[in-house]
């Protein structure tokens, strides 16, 4: 059993995890010579690649002087914690990643508390010691300071470290003596992390991730803790609330390189994927056929945000998305249930209405994202933040905000963020920048990357983390500007788009197809105001000089997705089809807008 390690690597987001992992699978040779697989070989769906982020993790394995090496890729981002907190279950050590001029992060907090509780044994990378003012041996401290704050035991403490750069593919035991390999990292992984432990019985395995084949259907995948499977054999799965259910084993996988490798059985220790077992869900364990003993599920921390998702109900409905339908919506929705351990589904007093909960802005944006790829229509309601009573007091979710920006634009930021019921925790300067630390309902987070942004023209680097639910803090002010809303269903023509720009800002290119109620500006005041855009110049044949001036157009300000369900108000929904994003009112008539006040 000595051959084998699993290891998963954790960091904050955009510290270079995904890459040390290419440099690591080009080490050991994965690929031909002449094979030019590119870098980020992991992050291999479109949205991960679009926004440079790893979203679910994945498996690979290397074999290394002999070992098999077990690696599991996490994502950075704590929205995407779910991925994380599952998949550490089948790790026996963490490979913790830290950026050597940034410091210990606030996700990088949240991901090494899970793999300490967990028990496993941390080796730590400081990572991009080639940056400029970078200072690694300060940040070798701080990961100290951080483990014994967080209450790991003397074992844990006592952590190696490399140092490197697995963009220029180094990594050695002191950050001046630069190597070139990633060699050093790999021998610190066989020599502390230790081999699975396998204690005697009966078979046990926890299902912490799954996959899908359109030709074998549902895959199981997790760590044989103890006992030997085989192929066909029989086995029962344990569910979660205590059913137990007989099953069989069609086909047995390990994980060899990027691929899967059919095996006739796979021992103790080992990273397996099973497939023909029907009906299981991520938690449930396969344990013996005859003697059935369950292992303990996973636990997942709660939900903090809910959005409305509803059919797409606007004149423009069916135009450009093949799925259009409250079953369509319904079935897709539960069908991310399985995998997405995070969120959770609520039914709402109408058929086509569905409450979704998840992690944030950022974990729920990125299921209607894929959705609308797949062609999905669908409307979006403003997210709400969920609000629980605990001892008789209302309570909502806190969270803590680390914004990193330049020194001369901080003052900015702290105002922004004592609007919003922040509370400074400290204030570091790091060269130019300063890194301010707050504590601030989710509620306050909801808009405040695009204020943040405008404010400091794009230098400010926000990242929040769930602390834990506190007593309401009272109500904080949202948008202060209105709404320009579209009179009438036609063409923008730029003509009236040119005499309505006093107004406010437009948010539609000219000679778009716009409808009555579509929101397709701000007002530059505080109420909503109707205008029409589809006005078009009357022509008459008497000319005069001077008349005709040229229509000059401010660009419209064109959101992404996020961005648009921060801004909108909670009388509004975002429209999402494949090919574009609206935003509307509720009620599209101005006369139902008035009779059903929102």
């Amino acid at each position: 059993m000595e051959a084998i390690r699993n290891i998963a690597i954790i960091a904050h987001v955009d510290h270079g995890k995904t890459t040390l992992v290419d440099k690591i699978m080009y080490h050991c040779q994965l690929f031909r010579d002449n094979e030019n697989t590119g870098d980020l070989i992991l992050d291999n769906n479109d949205l991960e690649r679009e926004r440079g982020i790893t979203i679910t993790s994945k498996n690979v394995s290397v074999v290394y002087k002999g070992t098999k090496i077990n690696i599991i890729d996490t994502p950075g981002h704590a929205d995407f914690g779910g991925e994380v907190e599952r998949v550490l279950n089948m790790a026996d050590g963490v490979c913790l990643l830290v950026d050597a001029f940034e410091g210990p992060m606030p996700q990088t907090r949240f991901v090494l508390q899970k793999a300490l509780d967990l028990g496993l044994k941390p080796c730590v990378v400081i990572n991009k010691v080639d940056k400029e003012n970078c200072t690694p041996e300060e940040v070798h401290e701080k990961v100290f300071d951080l483990m014994f704050e967080l209450g790991a035991e003397e074992w844990q403490l006592d952590f190696p470290t490399v140092y490197g750069s697995a963009k220029n593919n180094w990594m050695s035991d002191h950050w001046e003596n630069v190597t070139d390999n990633v060699e050093a990292l790999l021998d610190m992984v066989i020599e502390n992390v230790p081999a699975p432990k396998v204690s005697e019985g009966t078979p046990q395995m926890l299902i912490t991730s799954l996959d899908f084949s359109a030709f074998t259907g549902r895959i199981a995948i997790g760590r044989l803790e103890r006992g030997v499977l085989k192929e066909g054999m029989p086995i029962s799965l344990c569910k979660r609330d205590g059913v137990i259910v007989k099953s069989r084993i069609k086909e047995l996988h390990t994980f060899e390189g990027l691929g899967r490798k059919k095996v006739q059985q796979v021992v103790a220790g080992d990273i397996c994927a099973i497939v023909g077992v029907e009906g299981f869900e991520i938690g449930d364990t396969i344990a013996d056929f005859e003697n059935p003993e369950a292992l303990q599920t996973i636990a997942i921390d709660e939900p903090t945000m809910s959005m409305l998702f509803t059919i797409n109900d606007s004149p423009f409905f069916g135009k450009e998305g093949k799925f259009v339908t409250s079953r369509h919506i319904r079935d897709r929705l539960t069908k991310e249930l399985e995998k997405n351990l995070a969120m959770k589904l609520g039914e709402t007093d109408s058929a086509d209405k569905f409450m979704v909960f998840g992690r944030g802005v950022l974990h729920l944006s990125v299921l209607i994202e894929t959705m609308r790829r797949e062609g999905y229509e669908l409307q979006i309601g403003q997210p709400q933040v969920i609000i629980k009573e605990i001892d008789g007091k209302k309570c909502e979710p806190i969270e803590e905000l680390t914004i990193d920006l330049p020194e001369s634009l901080s003052g900015r930021a702290v105002e922004f963020v004592t609007l919003r019921k922040g509370e400074m925790l400290s204030m570091e300067t790091k060269g130019e920048r300063m890194v301010v630390k707050f504590n601030i309902p989710s509620r306050g987070i909801i808009g405040l990357r695009n204020q943040l942004l405008t404010a400091t023209a794009g230098e400010a680097i926000m990242a929040h983390r769930f602390i834990g639910y506190e007593p309401y803090k009272g109500e904080i002010s949202g948008r202060n500007k209105g709404s320009l809303i579209s009179m009438e269903k036609g063409k923008a023509i730029p003509y009236s788009i040119d005499k309505l720009q006093d107004r406010g800002k437009f948010f539609v290119e000219p000679n778009a197809e716009i409808y009555e109620g579509q929101v397709i500006g701000e007002n530059s005041r505080g109420d909503d105001m109707c205008v029409n855009v589809t006005k078009e110049k009357k022509q008459s044949n008497v000319r005069s000089s001077g008349n005709d001036e040229k229509a000059r157009i401010i660009p419209p300000i064109i959101f992404s997705l996020e961005e648009a369900l921060e801004y909108i108000q909670k009388d509004e929904y975002v429209e999402v089809t494949p090919k574009s994003i609206r935003l509307r009112k509720i009620y599209l008539t101005e006369t139902d807008r008035k009779r059903f006040k929102i």
